[in-house]
């Protein structure tokens, strides 16, 4: 973000994140606007962010395994 903020978001899917990022993001890219961004491992808590003020989006794969340790 914007001043050096870092805040790091996870979504259960791939597919969620490309929902929220074609659907939310890219279409108010340029707004002042507060967005709100959804904080799936906290039932009912969301993030509000300025879209204009998101200078890059890191994406991470979690791979998860059928092997218990």
């Amino acid at each position: 973000m914007e001043g050096g903020h870092r805040e790091e978001v996870r979504f259960p899917t791939i597919q969620e994140f490309q929902k929220w990022y074609s659907g939310e993001l890219v279409p108010k890219s340029s707004s002042n606007d507060f967005i709100t961004i959804p904080i799936k491992n906290i039932q009912g808590e969301y993030m509000v962010a300025r879209p204009s003020k998101i200078m890059a989006i890191r994406v991470e794969p979690v791979f998860s395994s059928s092997i218990e340790r």
